[in-house]
C-alpha cells in the first residue's frame, strides 16, 4: 500500500491491513472465520511465512507498517514488526513509524507509538533467515541513533501542543 494510497483511502481497519498482507503472500482470505475473528486469524496466518522468508518483497513494506499501526492490540503488533525489522531494518521500519507520528490520524499515531516499542525486537540470527549465511547483517540496516531523536522531538512537541491545547480550553 503506498504512502499517498494510505491518506487519500477511506479510513483503514485492521482486517483490511491484515488481508492485504495474506493477499500479498498469496494466503487465504479467511472467508471462512467469523468476521469478528478474522483479522487476528489472517495476522496469525501470516506471522510463520513472515518470519520464514529470507527476503520480503519491496511492495509489502507499506503493507506491513499499515498491519502494524492498525493493530489494536500492543502485544501482536510485534507479528508484522518483527519480519519487517528483519527483512527491511530497524531504521527503515522506525522511520516509517517516525512519519505515522508525524502525519497520520490520531488512531495512526496512537499504533506508531504501540508498534514503536516492538521495533526494538531483539535480533539474533537463529530466528531469521534474513541474515547471511555467517550470520552477519549490514549495520547500517539497524542504525537509529537519528530516527530515535526525531522520534523524541516530535514526541515532545506533540506532547507540549497538547499540553497549550488543554491549557487553552480550560482558561
Amino acid at each position: 500500500m503506498a504512502e499517498d494510497d494510505r491518506r487519500e483511502a477511506a479510513p483503514l481497519s485492521f482486517l483490511l491491513c491484515a488481508a492485504e498482507v495474506a493477499r500479498m503472500l498469496g494466503l487465504g482470505t479467511g472467508a471462512e472465520v467469523p468476521e469478528d475473528r478474522r483479522a487476528r486469524h489472517l495476522a496469525h496466518a501470516v506471522r510463520k511465512p513472515l518470519l520464514e522468508s529470507a527476503g520480503l518483497p519491496e511492495e509489502l513494506f507499506a503493507s506491513l507498517m499499515a498491519a502494524a499501526v492498525y493493530d489494536p492490540d500492543p502485544s501482536f503488533c510485534r507479528w508484522f514488526v518483527e519480519p519487517a525489522v528483519y527483512a527491511f531494518g530497524r531504521r527503515r521500519v522506525m522511520t516509517a513509524l517516525l512519519e505515522y507520528l508525524r502525519t497520520g490520524t490520531q488512531a495512526e499515531q496512537a499504533g506508531a507509538k504501540r508498534a514503536w516499542y516492538c521495533a526494538h525486537v531483539p535480533l539474533r540470527a537463529d530466528r531469521s533467515p534474513a541474515y547471511a549465511p555467517d550470520g552477519s547483517r549490514d549495520p547500517a540496516l539497524d542504525e537509529t541513533r537519528n530516527v530515535t531523536n526525531e522520534w523524541r522531538e516530535t514526541s515532545d512537541a506533540q506532547a507540549r501542543a497538547s499540553a497549550a491545547a488543554r491549557d487553552r480550553s480550560k482558561a
